[in-house]
């Protein structure tokens, strides 16, 4: 049984990483950052990395359709972009909003996106039409996050008005509201069987909502700062956190318990996301740094897998050098300690050397202007 182990370590972005995807086919990861780009990273080894330029402030979202072959990206600049993720870096503009957008988010055919945004509003449009489709509009504050469900029947949202919204997408009425939160409610995603809801809180909590029964499930109190992103592994079984206290966390959802915490990130972590099968996840922090993980936890249950983690700690000979640091309890509400896994000691080699980068998405009339095209015929328009 092998511990998740840090595979990848890309430097790249200048500012905080605020998302991240991966493409479909686990060949590429897509990252968004505040330093205005999104950058598209490929796995093979000597690969270059692409960096995506058109947004006018930070990027705050991305990700890739169910197909692979597009990439949406939401911005501070009250946009969002659709852009094919090859180098010429082609993307087609929605002015969506009217202040900043948090989230978008592909339905699963991939022909309709979800957006999120700051003017308090959620609005779907359609991808190959490119118009919009229509508003929800309950919210009272900031709108973080928009979900479909995987049958896209549905949409959760959550807010700075301390709730989570479920939405029916074909009479686009809210028809369950989640609000035993004490902050702001930072991000929200259905499980794969769309049974049940996963909230990341302002508030340190990690919450899950069983939304046939209106219920709260499960409550997690883990972390020691603000949970910012979390992700699904495609078994049900395990749920990823991101907070800023500057750790990543495993919870093993059967168990109700906390298995691993992963340290890294050299300040908050604001994004992570497992990969369509679950083999790898990846995280991203205001450090600017990207880190992908390989794991293979979900081959055990929890209990086999501390197990086997104390064998190693305490073994009868001295210590290897590789038993997982640090050793010492990391404070959580419930159950003993989680693992604790640092990649910076585990690892010598964290490939921290830059990969080539190539800036994509200028036009060759002009150094500061983005080609926007239309996803029906190919035609080039210019942005403004």
């Amino acid at each position: 049984m092998e511990d998740p182990a840090l595979l990848r370590h890309f430097k790249g972005h200048k500012d905080a990483v605020t998302s991240v995807d991966f493409n479909p086919d686990t060949k590429q990861l897509a990252t968004s950052s505040l330093d205005t780009f999104l950058m598209i990273w490929n796995f093979k080894p000597q690969s270059r990395a692409f960096r995506f330029v058109g947004h006018k402030e930070g990027v705050t979202c991305v990700q890739f359709a169910p197909s692979g072959q597009l990439v949406a990206s939401a911005s501070q600049d009250k946009t969002v972009r659709l852009w094919v993720p090859n180098m010429k870096g082609e993307s087609s503009l929605f002015k969506a909003h009217t202040a900043t957008v948090r989230s978008v988010n592909f339905s699963c055919e991939g022909q309709h996106v979800v957006t999120a945004s700051d003017d308090k509003s959620i609005k779907v449009w359609n991808v190959h039409r490119q118009r919009f489709l229509f508003s929800l509009t309950q919210h009272t504050n900031w709108v973080r996050c928009a979900r479909f469900s995987p049958d896209g029947r549905l949409i959760a949202s959550c807010s700075d008005d301390r709730t989570v919204r479920i939405w029916d997408k074909s009479n686009r009425l809210c028809v369950s509201t989640f609000a035993d939160y004490d902050g702001s409610v930072n991000f929200v995603d259905f499980n794969p069987t769309g049974t049940c809801v996963a909230s990341a809180g302002s508030d340190n909590t990690v919450k899950l909502w069983d939304i046939r029964m209106n219920k709260l499930l499960q409550h997690y109190q883990v972390h020691s700062g603000a949970v910012n992103s979390l992700s699904f592994h495609p078994s049900n079984n395990y749920l990823i956190t991101a907070s800023s206290d500057g750790t990543v966390k495993i919870l093993d959802l059967l168990e109700g318990r906390l298995v691993y915490t992963l340290h890294g990130h050299k300040g908050p972590v604001l994004a992570v996301a497992f990969s369509r099968s679950g083999e790898q996840f990846a995280s991203g922090g205001t450090d600017a740094q990207v880190f992908v993980w390989k794991t293979n936890f979900d081959g055990f249950n929890s209990k086999e897998v501390l197990k086997r983690h104390l064998k190693r700690l305490y073994p009868d000979a001295p210590p290897h050098i590789n038993d997982i640091y640090p050793r010492s309890p990391h404070l959580h509400t419930g159950v003993s300690s989680s693992i604790e896994i640092n990649p910076m000691f585990e690892l010598a080699d964290t490939q921290t050397t830059d990969p080539p980068v190539i800036d994509t998405g200028f036009c060759s009339a002009s150094n500061s202007q983005v080609a926007s095209i239309s996803l029906r015929p190919v035609q080039k328009s210019r942005s403004w």
